[in-house]
């Protein structure tokens, strides 16, 4: 299967390059790699110019944020399975892309698996895992998503279901996941295998006033989609993300 795996970026010239090369040094074959730069000024695109015969598609124009860059990226694909990696995040080995796609069938819409959190001036510095084993599509009613850099979906599922919705600021991709999972009933699995490092400081984690906005848009999310939810069973996780804090991450096999 042809998977293409999509990074969106903009004046990210201190990131992006950790960014390309886990890309680039995945030992999957199939791999169709589409950058997507929002106009950078910074010296992103010298750096992603020195992989351009890598890379099969850039893009560098103004956009209307980080996720009409992501459809732009969609669309261009021409994958079977689409994966999006944002310029702060990077693959945890080279074997990540290989590992993910023999989990897809004919019966399996979106494979998706754990993530860690580490410093921003620390690669190595681990702050927090995030596994959800145990994931089901009601759970989203409660803030619980599955990590979407580390989610692959099938191009398929993006044609029949829509894409990202441009009017949120932090959660368009949980609105996704409510469409995707909860509404359209695409078939989904978790593997046990950590595939994304993210450093701390994005935007969906960068204090109060970026959580805020994040759990009001998933309440418009879930509404905007006839699903019930509501601030109060968004908190209902806050102890379970306290003991994400204290978990070690597994080793991968």
């Amino acid at each position: 299967m042809k998977v293409s795996i999509i990074t969106v970026c903009y004046n990210s010239a201190k990131t992006i390059e950790d960014t390309v090369k886990s890309v680039l040094s995945q030992d999957y074959q199939e791999i169709e790699y589409i950058v997507i730069d929002g106009g950078s000024s910074d010296g992103t695109l010298g750096i992603i110019d020195k992989y351009r015969e890598r890379i099969a598609t850039i893009v560098s124009e103004p956009d209307k944020g980080i996720y009409d860059a992501m459809n732009k990226g969609v669309k261009k694909s021409t994958g079977d399975i689409v994966g999006i990696l944002n310029s702060d995040d990077f693959y945890e080995s080279e074997d990540v892309i290989s590992k993910t796609v023999c989990h897809f069938d004919s019966e399996t819409d979106v494979v998706f698996g754990d993530l860690i959190f580490v410093k921003s001036d620390n690669l190595e510095k681990v702050t927090r895992f995030y596994s959800l084993p145990n994931f089901k599509p009601w759970k989203l009613r409660f803030g619980w998503m599955p990590p979407h850099p580390a989610t692959f979906i099938k191009k398929s599922v993006y044609d029949r279901c829509g894409l990202y919705k441009i009017n949120y600021k932090i959660s368009a991709d949980y609105e996704v996941f409510v469409r995707f999972l909860l509404i359209h009933k695409v078939s989904y699995k978790h593997i046990s295998k950590i595939l994304v490092r993210m450093r701390d400081g994005g935007v969906s984690t960068s204090g109060l006033k970026s959580s805020i906005t994040l759990n009001k848009e998933i309440v418009n999310a879930c509404g905007e989609n006839g699903v019930y939810t509501n601030l109060f069973f968004l908190t209902l996780k806050l102890p379970f993300k306290l003991l994400e804090l204290l978990k070690r991450p597994k080793v991968n096999d």
